[in-house]
């Protein structure tokens, strides 16, 4: 947007703090090959439009926006005489896009001194070019940083998360090797003592009764419901008794098996009813190998379940086979970040899950959006396990008109008022030496705020600190990502 052509005087120019160390023919030249513009209020350019002028303020007042998803939020409003906006790094050349990364806009008519890129690019180099060259290996410099510092946490980060999975992938693991051991004695044993039955004077009415009763006992482990405590002692106890009361030795040890399997004392006696005395204790023990077998094939196939869950949600995390950016279900990737820290987490901590289930799939990048949620997960546990007393995490998922919000609140100690307007800030860290490098919420803002055109923002108090992030339902690229098949 162009303003109004007025004056230039050298005498204005050199009465701003910007300018108030240079020579009479710098001011003249400024004034030559510069311009003053007046605006009327309204906008002077938008946020990533090419950045072709620099901008210094004369007389009015400005603000400058950024565009958060369907949001301009304000970032800087001044009056101040000097104040400068625009292509104020025309300076560094092809080696940045040269974009404007802010919106200008005046509340009322106001002067400006617009000097063109290239022309402030050129002075630079001339007038100050040992400033150039340190303001060059600043920003580049810091640049460098971040993106060391970045892929630095990305590998603790994920270090991490080998860990956790390390740990959660060996619990099913080994128990699947116990119960595979454990498996071949059993069978093994239940080969000996059919022989036993084989070699015993059972009538074949007998034995078709028997093989019965195995089929049922084996349906019946499978369909074996949960006991509390208490009712599993007193089950035991009427088991044990009626055990006893039939002659079986070690009833106590059988009983727990029998409970565990769901079977009771009217099972019992059928097994009494279908043999004689003689061959009860017999046929006791043999359907016990049905059970313990039936117990122990389902523990096998219950940690080979979750080793093949846990290796889904691996994958999951990391989108190792998928697009980079495509429709995503955000459920799925909560879910698999959840289950990746869960070692972190803890026993103290209690994940709450509030879903809302009808949301839409959303476009996006789905292994950053993980990154984002590792971030707020793992600053709400280091939260509250600075405290001495349990925590609950509550990841709630709703629709804020046409976005999608996504909260993560803890029931830490909250962010303390003095470092709250900081928290963004890059290698701003309130955690121990050699356990946080600062940059996880910085990432986690960049990555919702500008690739995602989504907003983070947090609200705490003490007990109560809610992260929540806001992404578009929508795709604004013209052509958006198909979801994967």
């Amino acid at each position: 947007m162009n303003g109004r052509p007025m004056p230039c005087s050298q005498e204005e120019l050199g009465s701003l703090f910007l300018f108030e160390k240079l020579a009479p023919d710098q001011l003249a030249r400024l004034c030559r090959e510069g311009r003053v513009e007046e605006f009327a209020p309204g906008p002077v350019y938008e946020e990533g439009d090419p950045a072709t002028c620099f901008y210094v303020l004369l007389e009015g007042t400005l603000v400058l926006s950024r565009r958060i998803g369907d949001y301009d939020v304000e970032t800087n409003r001044s009056s101040s005489r000097g104040v400068y906006a625009g292509a104020f790094q025309s300076y560094l050349g092809d080696r940045l896009r040269q974009v404007y990364n802010s919106s200008l806009r005046v509340l009322e008519p106001t002067r400006f001194f617009v000097l063109p890129a290239e022309t402030f690019a050129t002075i630079m180099r001339e007038w100050f070019p040992m400033a150039v060259h340190l303001l060059e290996g600043l920003f580049f410099g810091v640049k460098s940083a971040q993106e060391a510092v970045g892929q630095r946490e990305r590998l603790l980060a994920l270090g991490s998360l080998s860990a956790g999975l390390t740990h959660e992938l060996n619990n099913p693991a080994a128990a699947a090797v116990r119960a595979t051991s454990a498996l071949r004695e059993r069978v093994a044993g239940m080969r000996h003592k059919l022989g036993i039955i084989a070699a015993s004077p059972y009538r074949r009415d007998t034995l078709e009764a028997l093989v019965d009763l195995q089929e049922r006992t084996a349906e019946r482990v499978a369909k074996a419901a949960d006991l509390s405590p208490l009712e599993a002692a007193d089950r035991e106890d009427a088991l044990s008794d009626w055990l006893d009361d039939h002659g079986i030795g070690d009833g106590w040890q059988l009983a727990p098996t029998f409970v565990q399997a769901g079977l009771d004392t009217d099972w019992l006696d059928r097994v009494a009813a279908a043999v004689d005395d003689e061959t009860l204790e017999g046929a006791v023990r043999w359907l016990n190998y049905t059970v313990e077998t039936e117990l122990l094939m389902n523990e096998i196939a219950e940690s080979t379940t979750r080793v093949s869950v846990l290796v889904t949600a691996a994958k999951q995390y990391s989108q190792l086979d998928r697009a980079p950016y495509q429709v995503t279900d955000i459920h799925e990737l909560l879910d698999s970040t959840l289950l990746m820290v869960s070692a972190k987490i803890g026993p103290r901590i209690t994940v709450v899950k509030d879903y809302d289930r009808s949301l839409p799939k959303i476009p996006a990048y789905p292994s950053e959006l993980n990154q984002v949620w590792t971030n707020l997960i793992d600053n709400a546990v280091s939260a509250m396990n600075s405290t001495d007393t349990d925590g609950t995490l509550t990841v709630r998922t709703a629709r804020d008109g046409d976005q999608l919000l996504v909260e993560f609140r803890d029931t830490g100690p909250g962010v303390p008022t003095e470092i709250r307007d900081r928290i963004f800030d890059p290698f701003f860290t309130t955690k121990p030496v050699g356990e946080g490098t600062g940059l996880g919420l910085d990432i986690s803002w960049r990555i919702i705020a500008t690739k995602h055109n989504g907003d983070l923002r947090f609200d705490s108090v003490p007990g109560d600190t809610r992260f929540q992030v806001r992404l578009p339902l929508a795709s604004a690229d013209p052509h958006p990502p198909q979801e994967p098949s």
